[in-house]
């Protein structure tokens, strides 16, 4: 995702690196790593898709265990360029076509725009001066100026349903769903750079190793996560959900025959990991499963399955808090938020909302007090307090809010999503 010049190389290593490559193309031109996960390398050329393949995983990356990977995330951490920002809450409406912006402090819908077709995220692009509208069925990205809340012209992007950044800011990773790709652009002019098909059905959410090495990338439809190289060359590695046994889970034939994106459900598939976030002490990745109902824990230095921990039906999105002591998860398809330890994932709280409903995708204030989520078929955004768990503001919005960004928020730059910042 970062794979163009984070590192400088000599005429000489560039040389022999060929020449290993050639070799290694004529011994073999496909292989598994040791567990039998698949490898995938995408072509040099923007046209060509994926095909080659490596023998194994890149070396593990080591957190350390006084790592706090949200440490510039902090209350009130704002950088130049969020402090200019106004703030807003944008509210992406799927069902609608439109866009609608919440003031925070008046808890009102003050402006609506419409755009092509499906909005899905809006993404604080990484130098934090942009706000990026995805619109996978719309096939278009639509700039927002965070100053003015204004959008700017459209650019033509082929199926962006969510949109990362490389930790480097040199890459916009388009997370290309329908067509089974990840799409490396350039960061400003969305400009395609090359393409990395995936092993999968559904790649839409992703987060970053403390170091920025790897990152991790959910497969929704197929109940697989992605192990990617920094630089989205590769894929190194895939991990296969479906064949580990959970408690609580939903079963895919009920899955398959509901309303939904879970009817999209591939045949032998029996997990949904949806969004996918780093624990702030680097250790674990952690990918919410609308379908098994809770969170998987993935080792970092293994990159292999650790444990489950059960949260709620229909678990979806993952929030760090202010402080990174707490882990908020959503779960839409019980109308409840978890409030894991950040350490231990120990459960803490479960916050209802009154009635029910469907949290879904959102953020937390740049103060830490409220988390602001997508009521995405209830046509509402929730505001919870964080201190007490209640929903103090219940908000009527378009039908189908889905990735709502609260802006501005604190932090050096942005991964991308609906606001991971770092």
């Amino acid at each position: 995702m970062r794979h163009t010049a984070r590192t400088r190389r000599t005429a000489t290593r560039a040389t022999v690196l060929a020449l290993a490559a050639s070799v290694l193309a004529a011994l073999t031109a496909c292989s598994l790593d040791g567990s039998g996960a698949s490898s995938a390398r995408a072509t040099p050329s923007t046209t060509r898709s994926a095909a080659s393949h490596t023998a194994g995983p890149a070396t593990p990356s080591t957190p350390s265990t006084t790592t706090n990977v949200y440490a510039r995330t902090g209350t009130g951490d704002l950088s130049a360029a969020a402090r200019a920002a106004t703030p807003m809450v944008y509210v992406p409406n799927s069902q609608q076509d439109t866009v609608q912006l919440i003031d925070p402090s008046t808890y009102r819908v003050v402006r609506t725009f419409r755009v092509s077709r499906e909005p899905q995220h809006v993404v604080p692009s990484w130098d934090l001066k942009t706000l990026w509208v995805n619109m996978d069925l719309g096939n278009q990205l639509v700039p927002i100026d965070p100053r003015t809340g204004r959008e700017g012209k459209p650019v033509d992007v082929e199926d962006p349903y969510n949109l990362y950044f490389t930790p480097d800011g040199t890459h916009a990773l388009v997370m290309a769903e329908r067509l089974r790709r990840i799409d490396v652009r350039d960061p400003h002019t969305m400009r395609l750079q090359h393409k990395l098909s995936v092993p999968c059905y559904g790649v839409n959410h992703a987060d970053f190793t403390a170091d920025g090495s790897r990152f991790v990338a959910s497969c929704e439809y197929s109940g697989q996560l992605l192990v990617v190289d920094g630089d989205a060359t590769t894929v190194e590695k895939v991990i296969d959900l479906n064949g580990i046994r959970t408690p609580g889970a939903t079963s895919p034939h009920e899955a398959m025959h509901s309303n939904g994106p879970k009817n999209s459900l591939r045949p032998g598939a029996s997990a949904m990991p949806q969004d996918v976030r780093l624990t702030p002490d680097g250790r674990w990745f952690l990918a919410a499963d609308m379908l098994r109902n809770g969170i998987w824990v993935i080792d970092v230095r293994t990159m292999a399955y650790e444990r489950f921990v059960r949260t709620g039906l229909g678990a979806h999105g993952i929030y760090p808090s202010r402080d990174a002591k707490r882990i908020y998860v959503s779960n839409r398809d019980e109308g409840t938020v978890s409030v894991l330890d950040a350490a231990t994932l120990r459960r803490l709280a479960t916050w209802r909302i009154p009635g029910g409903g469907s949290p879904d995708m959102g953020g937390v204030t740049a103060d830490g007090r409220q988390l602001w989520l997508s009521g995405r078929y209830n046509s509402v955004v929730y505001v919870f307090d964080t201190r007490t768990g209640t929903v103090v503001h219940d908000i009527p919005v378009d039908p189908g809010p889905h990735g709502l960004a609260v802006w501005p928020q604190p932090g050096r730059y942005s991964l991308g999503h609906t606001g991971n910042m770092r």
